[in-house]
């Protein structure tokens, strides 16, 4: 995959962002085999106006024999808004859960902090393998946590989603971040193919969870602000949250 030449947008973002895409990559480039995934034309790297202010879009995606790919995107509008979504889509063929993270600051603040791995199966639970690791991580507390969104029955029983209010917080969040994803590399290199039954109900689930992602209206409103319904839907549709293959 070629490299951009300019510096990446994150040396631009809250700390915690660029923290946390750096654990991101670090994790995925020690734990993984990765190969170039390609988006759309077009939509790899994007820059538009929001309510007068510069917006700009990057984003970095792989793929692996485990996942379909790996996405993590980067986003900035002026100075009072800083985003990181990363989502990793396992291929039909495992039965893994989805790992799901995003950041959203504004004005040096991060409001908005959340990291799941999301069960995929009919059942919405996760296997016991990730349900005794996930329990046996130590437990920690943040003072202001996040209720779920309407849409969240994907999220799992281990979903974090809290606004961090000071750096400890904001550490502890990036420390149980990487301890999702070091989890769910090991899990995944563990995993071997199921049958064709379970694939189907894979891939039911999966675009289950996509479906229920693409209802996020925050994100929706802010892409139609800023390049249009069409071009919202597309982005959303084809890069956020597009669907397997069945």
């Amino acid at each position: 995959m070629s490299e951009k030449l300019k510096p990446s947008l994150r040396e631009e973002q809250h700390p915690l962002i660029r923290q946390l895409a750096n654990v991101i990559e670090s994790c995925w480039q020690q734990n993984l085999d990765l190969s170039p995934f390609s988006l759309p034309k077009g939509l790899g790297y994007v820059e538009g106006r929001l309510e007068g202010d510069k917006l700009t879009i990057e984003n970095h995606c792989y793929q692996t024999a485990q996942f379909r790919k790996l996405h993590l995107e980067l986003a900035k509008v002026g100075k009072n808004l800083d985003i990181l979504h990363c989502v990793m889509f396992p291929r039909i063929e495992y039965a893994l859960p989805m790992f799901g993270c995003d950041l959203v600051g504004g004005r040096g603040q991060i409001s908005l902090a959340i990291a799941d791995l999301s069960p995929l199966n009919a059942e919405r639970t996760l296997s016991p393998s990730y349900r005794e690791a996930l329990a046996a991580l130590p437990p920690i507390e943040f003072s202001q946590p996040r209720p779920i969104p309407e849409w969240g029955d994907i999220f799992s029983e281990f979903c974090l989603l809290v606004r961090p209010t000071d750096t400890q917080e904001e550490t502890q969040f990036l420390e149980r971040v990487q301890d999702f994803l070091q989890l769910h590399c090991r899990q995944a290199l563990q995993a071997q193919p199921v049958s064709a039954q379970q694939q189907q109900e894979n891939f039911a689930a999966q675009h289950y969870y996509c479906t229920k992602q693409q209802q996020n209206d925050k994100t929706r409103r802010v892409l139609e602000k800023a390049f249009g319904e069409d071009w919202a839907e597309h982005y959303m549709s084809s890069v956020l949250f597009d669907l397997p293959k069945s």
